[in-house]
Order: structure tokens, then sequence, then C-alpha cells
């Protein structure tokens, strides 16, 4: 396990540790020894050296050598005193750190990885981990904090606590608070008995990278983590643009079920209009930042700051920045600023630390009324809440919260939530706020997912193009005998919903495709007819003469409009293939490897294999790395899984 390399690495950390090493290197082994088969690699070690580092702060705080101290917060740029004070505390962790290349999968041959300064500084030319090997991360500790010493009787009282950091490294915490929406997945319908398949579109992606923090820290993730509709929606896919004046592109596709093969599976794209980023109107942007005690973490408020940075580089002078945090009170830390007045933005992020309970509601509150004070009319105004969700003083409940968000998503300003950390993360709050507050929902877990949403996709992440977007489909009962939505259960409408524009949808931001994925039971001749008691159903000639799978409806509305446009479409029948688009395959590996993740009783024949074999026959141009690190997820996957394979 190189406890020698370990010990080394604690010691550029804190010197006096080294007087220590007898009783250091026994609570090693000991915690070494309760996870003998944790796989001995590098981030294993790191996490090792987190948990070591980790466990000896909370017996300094324990024995009251903890120092807190409070700093008053400047509006730098125009010299305004805030009221927001908060309490500083110390936490040492590393930050995990890597990023994607900009060659392309196929040529990330080698294990390197990209410098946080690199990153920091906007430079993508790192290549990526290479798939063939599992070192997924490179984990470096932050800058030596003031050395402290342990006697060793606090060092022999404190191993006390390795049971639970042992469990901590592989992911079996017995104190995990986190909380997910419980998922009662899709059934099959029948397309006689109920032919109408109604929802709201999503284009969250915070599911898909909580799914990749569980599996790269050596655990499988609750089975309520797994929102199927978010792994697929999170890489970008090859469909057209949009023609005329229409916000989106919308494409379909029927081919086999690659999981059931005896099925079909229809597959639906929509496109956004691709706007760059410096054909965004102006921007009115409040930070809203959770400064609460429960933010310390490394990979919490410290990874923010680093990830709000990357921001900031991207906007513009007309664009406008306000700060908004809050603790045990919410505080406005800097008036509007000039999107380009890095300085003033960067001082007051910095001045920030966690301390305290969190009044999130009150924060909330205060960032809606700072962004209409700055409203900008036709102008992109937007709040981006970054939390752990872990709101617990004033308006704290799901329900209080998302009635306030609620009300104030009628003044013109869109929502972005950041999620951040482990262990008492709430993601079933944070998705509430971002569907009802006409926004969007991102899981920050390193700097380089920091780096995707708020740089490479920013304009995706910042701009709507179209709100209040929904699907209907009718589908043909003499081509479909059952159907099933995979996915997208939290966003299931009533069919009469689909005409009322006074029902709350999801919302497309500029260049965001969206991918939804029905699995198809074919007809076995024709519809006939259905007697029932008090009616009779009989199938209209179009069903049979069409060659129609069925016929489907979108209804959106512009950003700043309230009244719905509708566009509608046949879905042919065509042929069933095992000859596909690369689209199509990568889409349903996805949504296979979901199934799989879900233990879902629709998975059928999923294989694991398959699902690695179809990703990497369809990794395609792959501008990033994204669909190269997925396939690498994949491989961890199975080791996790204990699933024998190979790697060729």
């Amino acid at each position: 396990m190189g406890i020698n390399e370990i010990l080394e690495d604690l010691y550029m950390l804190d010197p006096a540790l080294k007087s220590e090493e007898a009783e250091l290197k026994k609570i090693i082994e000991k915690l070494i020894s309760r996870k003998p088969e944790a796989e001995p690699d590098e981030e294993f070690k790191a996490r090792l050296k987190s948990e070591l580092l980790d466990m000896m702060e909370q017996k300094r705080r324990r024995k009251g050598f903890f120092v807190m101290h409070r700093k008053a917060v400047l509006g730098a740029a125009v010299g305004l005193a805030a009221a927001l004070v908060l309490v500083m505390t110390f936490a040492i962790r590393p930050a995990m750190m890597n990023e994607p290349s900009a060659h392309g999968a196929k040529e990330a041959a080698e294990n390197f990885y990209a410098d946080e300064s690199e990153i920091l500084a906007g430079k993508t030319e790192a290549p990526m981990p290479a798939v063939s090997e599992m070192k997924r991360r490179n984990t470096r500790a932050e800058a030596p904090v003031t050395g402290f010493s342990m006697a060793a009787d606090e060092i022999a009282e404190y191993e006390k606590d390795d049971d639970f950091a042992a469990d901590r490294l592989t992911g079996n915490n017995e104190l995990n608070t986190e909380e997910y929406n419980r998922i009662f997945e899709n059934d099959f319908l029948k397309a006689a008995e109920a032919p109408l398949s109604t929802f709201s579109i999503d284009v969250d992606t915070a599911s898909y990278s909580n799914v990749r923090r569980y599996i790269t820290g050596g655990s499988m993730p609750p089975p309520d983590a797994v929102r199927i509709e978010e792994l697929v929606n999170y890489f970008t896919y090859d469909y057209p643009q949009p023609e005329g004046d229409l916000p989106f592109s919308i494409v379909t596709e029927f081919a086999s079920c690659p999981w059931n093969s005896e099925h079909g599976l229809l597959h639906i794209g929509l496109q956004g209009l691709t706007v760059d980023k410096d054909e965004i109107p102006q921007s009115n942007l409040v930070f809203l930042i959770d400064a609460s005690g429960s933010m310390e973490d490394e990979n919490k408020l410290p990874l923010l700051k680093k990830s709000l940075s990357l921001l900031v580089k991207e906007l513009r002078p007309e664009d406008r920045v306000s700060i908004v945090a809050y603790a045990g009170a919410a505080g406005l830390v800097l008036p509007t600023v000039a999107g380009n007045d890095n300085d003033a933005i960067m001082a007051a992020l910095d001045n920030l630390y966690a301390g305290g309970s969190t009044a999130g509601g009150e924060g909330i509150d205060l960032a809606y009324r700072v962004a209409a004070k700055n409203l900008i009319v036709g102008g992109n105004n937007r709040v981006i809440l970054a939390t752990d969700g872990d709101f617990n003083v004033g308006q704290s409940s799901e329900a209080e919260l998302v009635r306030m968000i609620e009300e104030r998503r009628n003044q013109g300003v869109f929502l972005t939530v950041l999620g951040l950390g482990m262990g008492n993360y709430k993601d079933t709050r944070m998705e509430s706020l971002a569907d009802k507050g006409n926004g969007n929902y991102a899981y920050i877990d390193t700097l380089s997912e920091a780096r995707k949403v708020l740089v490479n996709e920013i304009s995706s992440t910042l701009f709507t193009i179209a709100k209040d977007v929904k699907i209907q489909i009718e589908f043909n009962p003499a081509k479909v005998e059952s159907y099933r939505l995979i996915g997208y259960e939290n966003r299931l409408m009533a069919a009469r919903d689909f005409d009322d524009d006074t029902k709350d949808a999801g919302e497309i931001g500029a260049g965001h495709s969206v991918t939804a994925l029905y699995e198809i039971i074919p007809a076995e001749g024709p519809a006939g007819t259905q007697e029932l008691r008090y009616q009779s159903w009989t199938a209209a000639p179009a069903a049979e003469d069409s060659g129609e799978l069925g016929f489907i409806k979108f209804r959106y509305k512009q950003p700043n409009e309230d009244q719905s446009r509708l566009i509608e479409l046949p879905v042919s029948a065509g042929h069933v293939t095992m000859v596909s688009s690369e689209n199509f395959r990568f889409s349903a590996a996805v949504a296979e490897w979901g199934l799989i993740l879900r233990s879902s009783k629709y998975a059928a024949r999923a294989d694991l294999d398959n699902v690695i074999q179809a990703v990497r026959d369809s990794l395609g141009q792959d501008e990033y790395g994204y669909r190269a690190e997925f396939l690498g997820l994949l491989y961890k996957t199975r080791e996790l899984m204990g699933i024998s394979g190979n790697r060729e």
C-alpha cells in the first residue's frame, strides 16, 4: 500500500506529524486491514490520506484546539460595507480534479492529469486519463495548514473512529444523510387503453456527475440517485440545428432495443439553437452562495470559489454580477458590479468562509429581490444558487422553498442550481427548486465538471431559449401494443395539462440537446375492436394505413411570453433494424447502463459488456472527452459489480 509514501505526503502537509510516526503507521495498517478488498491504487491512497487528516482534525476540534474567527465581508467594487458576518472553520481535504482532453477520446493514450492551475487558466490541452487504466483522478492536498501534533494517548483514543473512516473510503458510511426522491419506474402502457404519453422535458445533468462521484469513490449509487434521463442528457448529440425561426429541431429514430431484441426503441431528439456566448443578451447574475457550516469541506465552498472563478473569466463588461451569501442570516456581499470587474468579484468570493446555520429561505428571498432590483428588460436575468441543500433555519422545508420559488419565477428571473458535496447532500430539495424555478440543476464534483457546466456549456447553462416545453405522443395501436417511457418519472404530466399554459414545464438552454427514449412492444396484427361495458373502441382506418408509429406534439413558450406555440409531426414506424445511428446507439447504451445501476425490473437482458462495446463503437467526435470518460466509468462499474471482462 506504500505506507511510507503516505506518511511522507502527510509530513509535507504538517511536519509536526513526524513525531507520531509509529502511531500513524498503526492507524494506517488498521484502516487498510478493515477494507482488504479495496483496490490499492493512487486514488485509494489519496482518499486514505484525506481520511487520516480529517480524523486528526476532528479529534483536534473535540479537544478544543480549533480556531474560529469572524470576518466582515466588504463590497470591494463600491466600497460599501456588507452586513454579513460569517464564521470560519477549517477542514483539510484533497481537491480531486482532472480536465477532459480537447483532442478527442481516441487520442487519449496515456495517463496524464491536468494541473489545477491549468484548469483555472483555461487550458484544455491536457490528455484525459487513459480509458485502458482506471486511475481516474489526480488527488492533491491543498497548501499546508499550520502544524499541530497529537499525543500518543490522543491518537490511541482516536483509533476508535477507524471503522467509520474505513467505511467512508468505500462509501458505506452509515451516518450518510443524503436524500433522494423515490423513483417508481414507468410501466408499460397499452396503446389502445392509454394512447397519450405526456411529459415535460428535462435538461438537468446532476444525476450523472453524482453517480460518477459514487462510482469513482468505490461504491454503487443508491437506485433513487439514478435518473436515467439525466444520464442520457449529460451528453450532447449530433442533432441538426433548427431551421427558420424555431428554437429547436426535432429528430426521431426507431430501431431494435439493445437489451430486448423482441422490442423496439423509439429515440426522440431535440436540439436547441446554438448561440455563441458573445451573442447572449446582457446578463444580470446573482450568485447565491451557501456559506453555512456544512459547506466547509474542500469539495464544497472551496471548490465553489474555484468554480465561479472560471465563470467570472467568461463574463463581459455589459454583464452585471451581485453576490448574496447566507449562513445564520443572509446578506448582500457584493452589490452589482460589471461582469468584467474580476478583482471586485473575486475579492468578495475570497472573503467568504463557512460557518453557522443555514437560512436558505432568507437567502433565496434576498437573491430574488436583488435580481428584481437590477432586472434587465429583455436580458438574461438569473439567480445561481450554490449549496449542498442542507437548509435548517427559517423557511427550510422543501414545500416552503418551492412555493417561494414559484412566486418569484414570474418576475422573469430564471434559476440555476449548483449542488456540491457529499454525506449530507439534499438532492431532492435542489431538484425541486430547479424544476419549479424555470431552471436547470447540475452537480459539481470536480473542477473539471465546473468547467463543463460554466465554461464549455455556458450558453446552455445560463441562457434559456424556450420555456415550459412539453411533449405529447399519441401512439398508434395498430403498430404499438405497449410502450414505456424510460426515465422522466418525475416529469410526467396529465394529458389535459399539455394544452394548459398555466402548467409549468421544463426549459431548454441555448445549444442544449434533449433526448427521450421509449421502449416499444410492437403490435401483432390489426388493432381490432375493444369492447367495454359502457363504450366500445375501434381503431380508425388511418391507424392501419398511415405507417405511423405515432404522432408527436411539442408545446413551448418564448422566454418572455406566456402563450405557448405548437409543433406537430408524425413518427414513422420505419423498419426495425440493428443498423442505427451513432446518436441512437450511444443514448441507448447510457440508458441500458442506467437500467443496470437501478437493478431495473425492465433491464431484461441488459449486459454491461454490451454497453461497453456499444460506447466504444459510438464515441464520435467527443471534443471534450466526456464519452471517453464515460467509457472509463463503465469499466469501474464492472469492477465494482465484480463482473469479469476485457478492456481490449
